[in-house]
């Protein structure tokens, strides 16, 4: 692909600007899976509760995403990008000069869902200015903010040990400002924005099947993309951190692993929306769903080495990471006019299957069973289901809205 003719056929500071506003938000959504941890060691949680916590923001940003893409149909992505930037600052300085109780950061953490329902706005921004063949690239490049979540992996854990976790909530507002700024200067709403509808019909999306088809496989790749970058801090120190058998790692060393993990997820998201334009989305997720399914299995045997099981879940989450493009990839073909709103219903889909993966069957299973066992064995037969009923959907799909007049590939 030429990559001066994608950079001519669309807007390309708006693109790098639905990019920045995704990766700061990302790192503001996941702090308190980063921090998770150290907030945990302060409240003496179990290990259901310590799920609850790292999931409520996940929550959160399900909940928020589908009014997130409303507002940017009806107003326009930057504005509505304004918006989200601004309120985001409320949980954060909630959680600097409060947050003193669990149920305070319950609190403040389902309101960073805020940050979490970027989602729905900067995709929009990205995709209105981009024609089908560039789809799959355009929303990979935007979605690769998921990278933030690495950020907060990363330097959450440094900061946490050097000022205390409350403090990293309130430093975090430094990056946010400064995107805030950026994102006012470089975004611009394509032409192609449509003009505002009644609130009816945009609930209208909800009527369709393939829209709740979309709902289901985004809940598998985003969800458990999200779901394991929040609860990875957590199943780490539990298997090889300094209190556990056959570990001795500490929690910032645990926090590499953890970065490691999300940047395979993160920095793949481009390059699967990119091999999805080439060979077809249906065709490439079908493969990655696969995958997925093995090394959830492998990670069930837990191996003694840590190496191998960072290889696992790196690749597990690359797969993920490359699902999310390529689910993106087909989502505006099938609903190019109401990408808005169905980027939010699909996204915050996405969103509740990242709470239920660490608070419904992550955190209960190993309260339950002393193990994590049993829970990836859980994960990976989801997956395998979710495979074959993907399988037989796009079938359908292949004979219907999917025809190769298109020119898009599928």
């Amino acid at each position: 692909m030429d990559v001066r003719s994608f950079r001519k056929a669309g807007h390309f500071p708006s693109l790098v600007s639905a990019f920045l506003y995704f990766d700061v938000s990302f790192m503001i959504w996941v702090l308190c899976g980063a921090l998770s941890l150290y907030i945990t060691k302060d409240f003496g949680l179990t290990d259901a509760q310590r799920a609850t916590m790292v999931a409520i923001p996940t929550l959160g940003g399900s909940l928020f995403r589908i009014p997130m893409g409303i507002l940017a149909d009806r107003i326009g992505s930057r504005k509505a990008g304004i918006i989200g930037m601004m309120l985001t600052i409320i949980p954060l300085l909630w959680g600097w000069l409060g947050g003193t109780t669990l149920n305070s950061v319950l609190a403040l953490g389902f309101l960073l869902g805020i940050a979490g329902a970027s989602f729905a706005v900067s995709l929009s921004l990205a995709s209105r200015w981009y024609p089908p063949q560039y789809q799959g690239l355009a929303m990979g490049i935007a979605g690769a903010g998921n990278s933030g979540t690495a950020l907060a992996t990363f330097f959450g854990p440094h900061l946490a040990n050097a000022y205390g976790w409350h403090n990293v909530f309130g430093l975090a507002i430094i990056p946010l400002m400064l995107v805030l700024i950026a994102f006012m200067l470089m975004a611009k709403d394509s032409p192609n924005q449509p003009e505002p509808k009644k609130l009816v019909d945009y609930l209208a999306a909800f009527k369709y099947a393939d829209t709740w088809w979309f709902c289901l496989f985004y809940a598998i790749t985003f969800g458990g993309f999200v779901g394991f970058s929040s609860y990875f801090s957590i199943f780490f120190f539990d298997v090889y951190g300094e209190e556990s058998v056959q570990g001795g790692l500490t929690r910032v060393q645990i926090g590499y692993l953890v970065t490691i993990t999300v940047i395979a997820g993160s920095m793949f998201r481009p390059i699967g929306g990119y091999i999805a334009d080439r060979i077809g989305g249906m065709r490439f997720m079908l493969g990655l769903f696969a995958v997925i399914t093995v090394c959830a299995f492998g990670i069930s045997t837990m191996p003694s080495s840590f190496l191998v099981m960072l290889l696992l879940t790196s690749i597990m989450m690359a797969c993920l990471g490359m699902g999310n493009g390529s689910i993106f990839q087909i989502v505006p073909q099938r609903f190019s006019k109401e990408i808005g709103v169905v980027t939010g219903i699909v996204g915050a889909a996405g969103g509740l299957g990242g709470f239920l993966l660490p608070n419904n069957v992550l955190g209960p299973l190993k309260q339950a069973t002393g193990s994590h066992v049993t829970g990836f064995i859980v994960v990976a037969s989801i997956v395998l289901v979710v495979t074959l009923v993907f399988y037989a959907v796009t079938r359908s799909w292949r004979k219907s809205w999917a025809s190769a007049d298109s020119g898009v590939n599928f």
